[in-house]
Parts: structure tokens; C-alpha cells; sequence
């Protein structure tokens, strides 16, 4: 249980985060295939009850005692670890110079930034390309299928749902024993992240007049539009 809930509050991250970096071309309106509606828009106000008001100020607890420099460098440690998961899936989607220019910046940080915890790669201008399993399968032509909203993690589908089974298994913490401890990690990973930006959440549904429809629609956009790219 721990475990599906560090992935979950990880994706809701990854979306928070990205989501501001809305163009033109993800106002689209598109079709969403929702049968789950009734259910999709109880669990939103579930969620929003539960960032708001238990999340976000535990984050902001967590801010107030560890220092930013700390949290950036625990942030760098664990992008430079999800260097599998980058890496396997560019090769699967045939990105051959992203996983090669991936690779470069694995070794940099890893050398002149002591392990991952300061980002050498940026010296060199190395980007790094963010791919997951769920892109991977929309890539390979894999539907969306309908929209499910999760506990704790927010907007999804199936095909995405799918695709967070092999993150897993690309994720070194999980191959840590006793299973609790490596949960226990994921967990911090993930909070972690939130604490550098944690208005990110609230930035995100400022705007929204009805949340559900707003979170359900950006989050298929931003999905497909990083399918394509």
C-alpha cells in the first residue's frame, strides 16, 4: 500500500509541475473518454480535500525545518537514480541521441556531482529527457482508454495506469530490502519533490471554474502532447 501511494503522489507531482508549460497547441479541446465521471469528479474533491488541508502543510513543515540547499541536493540525488527509467524508455521509443545524451549526463553527475547531489551535467549542457512507460505505450499506439481519477495521485487513464508497472520495475529503490524501507524512500522522494515547489498544486487550479472537467482535460493534453514529442 505504501508503495502504490509514493507512486501515486509521484505522479501528481510530475503533473503539477509540468502543467504551467501550457502552449497554444495544448488549449485544444479534445474528446475524453470518460465513463467514470460520477466517481472521477467525487474522488477530485477527495484529492483537493486531502492536498489542501493534510499535504501541503506537512510540505510545508518539512520546508520549514530542512533548509533549501538540503532538499535540492536529496532532489538531484534521486533524478540522477531515475536514470534507468529515462534511459530504457527512450531506447524503447527509438530517441537513440536523447538516451546517449541521458547517458552523458548520468555519468556526469555522478562524477562531478558527487554522486547526484549537485547537477554537473549543466556544465556541459546536458538536458535531460523525461520519458515514462505510459509514453512509451502511446508511442508503440496504445490508447488512452477512459479517464480514471486515482486516490492521492489525481488524473489518469489506463493506459497510463499500465505504464506506472514498469516505472516500478525501472525504479532502483525498489529493488531495496525489506520492501517497507524501500516504500519509506519513495515516499520521501516524492515529498521531497513537492517541497520545491509547493504552491505548484494551488498555481495549478487557480484558475479552474469547475476543477474536475479543468484537471481531466489538462491532463490528457499534456499526456498527448508528450506522446508526440
Amino acid at each position: 500500500m505504501k508503495i502504490f501511494i509514493s507512486l501515486m503522489l509521484g505522479f501528481v507531482l510530475v503533473f503539477a509541475n509540468e502543467i504551467d508549460e501550457f502552449d497554444d497547441e495544448f488549449k485544444d479541446k479534445t474528446e475524453v473518454f470518460d465513463p467514470l465521471s460520477g466517481y472521477n469528479r467525487v474522488m477530485t474533491n477527495v484529492n483537493d480535500f486531502l492536498y489542501v488541508n493534510i499535504f501541503n502543510p506537512a510540505i510545508r513543515g518539512y520546508n520549514y525545518v530542512v533548509p533549501q540547499p538540503a532538499r535540492e541536493a536529496a532532489g538531484n540525488f534521486f533524478d540522477n537514480l531515475l536514470f534507468p527509467l529515462r534511459f530504457v524508455n527512450n531506447l524503447l521509443q527509438f530517441k537513440f541521441k536523447e538516451a546517449g545524451e541521458e547517458t552523458l549526463r548520468f555519468v556526469a553527475n555522478t562524477i562531478i556531482g558527487f554522486g547526484g547531489l549537485t547537477d554537473g551535467a549543466k556544465y556541459y549542457d546536458l538536458q535531460r529527457h523525461d520519458e515514462d512507460f505510459g509514453q512509451t505505450l502511446g508511442y508503440w499506439g496504445v490508447g488512452s482508454g477512459f479517464h480514471v481519477v486515482l486516490p492521492i495521485l489525481g488524473p489518469s487513464n489506463l493506459r497510463d495506469i499500465v505504464g506506472l508497472a514498469g516505472d516500478y520495475f525501472a525504479d532502483p529503490i525498489s529493488y531495496i530490502n525489506p520492501s517497507s524501507r524501500a516504500s519509506g524512500i519513495q515516499i520521501y522522494r516524492r515529498g521531497n519533490s513537492w517541497s520545491l515547489d509547493p504552491d505548484a498544486y494551488e498555481n495549478l487550479k487557480k484558475d479552474a471554474v469547475d476543477l474536475y472537467p479543468f484537471l481531466r482535460d489538462a491532463y490528457e493534453q499534456r499526456r498527448n502532447y508528450l506522446i508526440k514529442e
